[in-house]
């Protein structure tokens, strides 16, 4: 049977569409057939689990139903979208849930800064039809950088993430940092405070989420990665999806985020003029380490995750049930 959740649509500059998929047996056939085709479409398959489909409409997001001869069938689209000013934005819908059902597509989107947007993102981004933007930056980051925006506003979340250690950290980097481990243990204690430290901050993104009806909306700080990867993966765990699932939303930043492109801002933004990209990169990348941490510290004081959904975040059965019935088809 088709696996739905390994999915990867993509879309090449000549607006040719890639789909790939897995399957839990290699006789299992699958057939691919847009949702609105027009255009002159044409659909080939190789030998891989893979077809190419050429001939869509330009200009519009398409979605593709997959079907396997034993009755499955799944929705998917492109998860990652082109935007010019920032490489991280992605819709983080589609994945299957414990119970079978799936997180709808084009309600939940996350993504790194919005303040270096063309008008052909704004466009794109006016097409999302958002509800709600929650913005984790800190206060001097969203002054600096401000967003750009459609015309047509959506309703902006001031959720400011200051970790508690930071100050410290950059006070002491002069003299200890050397080499890439001290920055890839600063990294974990960041995630692991998103989970102790950061409660209120992750409770208001929910009940914002929840006071507008059917929102949708998108999380987001400078690059996409820790504030908004930690967000990402509690809506989804409140949606009931697998934590393997999970992790692997939380990895994709690995594929469309480039470390290597963003060692001079970062340098600039925090005065480490001094470091070397090497002990610089722990910053930029995404590691399971990460995550892992912050779920770590999750169990270590919680029952599990819906008890800390609950107690810490607000978040009990009523509201996950809204949330279940709103994000989940």
């Amino acid at each position: 049977m088709l696996i739905s959740d390994a999915v990867h649509v993509w879309r090449e500059p000549d607006g040719d569409y890639h789909i790939e998929w897995q399957a839990s047996h290699p006789d299992t056939e699958v057939t691919v057939e847009p949702l609105s085709a027009g255009g002159d479409l044409q659909v080939h398959y190789g030998e891989e689990p893979r077809a190419r489909l050429s001939g869509l409409a330009p200009g519009t997001r398409h979605y593709f139903h997959l079907r396997d001869q034993y009755g499955t069938e799944v929705l998917a689209t492109e998860r990652k979208f082109g935007l010019q000013g920032t490489p991280n934005f992605r819709d983080f819908g589609g994945y299957r849930t414990t119970g079978g059902r799936q997180v709808k597509w084009g309600y939940l989107f996350r993504s790194g800064q919005l303040s270096s947007l063309s008008d052909q993102d704004l466009a794109l981004l006016a097409s999302l039809n958002l509800d709600l933007i929650c913005d984790f930056r800190r206060l001097e980051e969203q002054e600096n950088d401000p967003s750009r925006l459609p015309s047509e506003r959506p309703r902006i979340a001031s959720l400011p993430i200051i970790p508690g250690s930071n100050s410290r950290f950059f006070e002491e980097a002069e003299t200890q940092l050397r080499g890439r481990q001290p920055m890839y243990d600063f990294m974990l204690e960041i995630n692991r405070d998103f989970a102790e430290g950061q409660n209120e901050t992750y409770a208001r993104m929910f009940r914002e989420i929840l006071a507008l009806e059917d929102a949708r909306f998108l999380v987001h700080c400078a690059a996409g990665k820790d504030r908004t990867g930690f967000a990402a993966a509690l809506v989804l765990l409140a949606l009931g999806v697998p934590r393997d699932m999970v992790m692997r939303d939380y990895m994709l930043t690995g594929r469309y985020f480039r470390p290597e492109l963003e060692v001079e801002r970062l340098r600039e933004k925090y005065q480490m003029g001094h470091m070397d990209a090497d002990a610089i990169m722990p910053m930029l990348e995404v590691h399971e380490d990460y995550l892992a941490r912050a779920l770590e510290a999750i169990g270590r004081n919680y029952e599990s995750v819906e008890t800390y959904l609950e107690q810490a975040l607000g978040v009990g059965p009523a509201e996950l049930a809204e949330l279940r019935e709103r994000y989940l088809d």
